[in-house]
């Protein structure tokens, strides 16, 4: 690989899975890429998704943490408008402070969740709209001065935790070019507009104290498994399990319910969802990631391993950093 591999892990919560089992398998693969020579791993603020165990992302982090001992751990992100800049500080000034030099907050301003779900977050349904001085007032208690006179984030101040801008449209991309900030483009799930994002950002960008020079991460997924048709198997359960998610409400579909909608104009979006993924062998994999890093114009590649079950992704973690030339630690 020519540039640096993270990971997006979506603590996901298989069919007869638990959330403490799930909570386990995270804790595994990140102790398996720390040891293999990944460069960080990201969770992502999810809400209200029964598949999904990341909805408290700090305190995720926090655990995972305290099981490794070197790799970054952060949020992929936070959806800041569902909470106060200050609460944010002082989660992630808590982290920084525990576990120094090992912790990155993602910020996105999507509500992680639907209508319902926004009401019980308390959420005003206007508060995206402030998302950019958000992420200015949080910046200020991290890495100073305040933004709001007498008020400071204890543990917070001084930590300088660094702040990556996430979106899928220009938006993010305009911002994070603004403020000086990384950009992690979500291609894994939402891929329409990642060329165009991705020029703008780098045509726009203005640096900053912590950013000299933009730097774009690009999600992508990925299933690598010892032979071609076992990982085009796990892909269609992957398909199949997104299905369920977005148009279960609440209920597990069949395998022969989620094909039938799979093949219907509803399913092709679910398709379309999945467009950036490498599937195959190990050196199948690594050529389309070649080949996406090109086109993506990426300084990194964060990699959310889909395949089914926890020792199935394990054991794609393990293929691509081998193939992939990883430096273990």
């Amino acid at each position: 690989m020519t540039v640096p591999l993270s990971i997006l892990d979506l603590a996901t919560i298989g069919k007869g899975q638990t959330a403490a089992e799930s909570f386990a398998g995270s804790v595994a693969m990140a102790q398996l890429a720390e040891k293999l020579g990944y460069r960080r791993i990201w969770y992502a603020e999810h809400h209200n998704m029964s598949a999904i165990a990341s909805s408290a992302t700090s305190v995720l982090i926090a655990h995972i943490a305290a099981q490794t001992e070197s790799i970054r751990l952060g949020a992929g992100g936070v959806m800041l408008p569902n909470h106060s800049p200050l609460t944010i500080a002082e989660q992630f000034g808590t982290l920084e402070t525990l576990h120094p030099g090992r912790i990155d907050l993602g910020l996105g301003r999507a509500p992680g969740s639907d209508q319902n779900t926004l009401r019980a977050l308390r959420r005003d349904p206007m508060s995206a709209d402030s998302f950019p001085q958000d992420v200015l007032e949080l910046q200020g208690y991290l890495s100073g001065p305040t933004r709001i006179p007498g008020v400071e984030a204890t543990p917070g101040k001084g930590t300088n935790v660094p702040l990556y801008i996430l979106g899928s449209s220009l938006f993010g991309a305009k911002l994070a070019a603004q403020l000086g900030l990384p950009y992690a483009f979500a291609s894994h799930f939402a891929p329409n507009a990642l060329q165009d994002a991705v020029a703008v950002y780098r045509r726009d960008f203005q640096p900053s104290a912590q950013l000299d020079a933009p730097h774009v991460i690009a999600g992508v997924n990925v299933i690598a498994a010892d032979s071609a048709a076992e990982a085009q198997q796990m892909f269609h359960a992957t398909k199949r399990a997104r299905v369920s998610l977005f148009f279960g409400g609440g209920r597990e579909f069949s395998d022969d319910e989620a094909d039938m909608v799979l093949d219907s104009p509803q399913g092709q979006h679910v398709a379309q969802m999945m467009k950036y993924s490498a599937v195959g062998t190990p050196d199948a994999v690594l050529e389309y990631l070649d080949e996406f890093t090109a086109h993506a114009d990426a300084d990194e590649l964060i990699v959310a391993h889909q395949s089914t079950g926890t020792e199935a992704r394990l054991r794609s973690v393990q293929l691509l950093a081998d193939v992939a030339g990883l430096v273990r630690v």
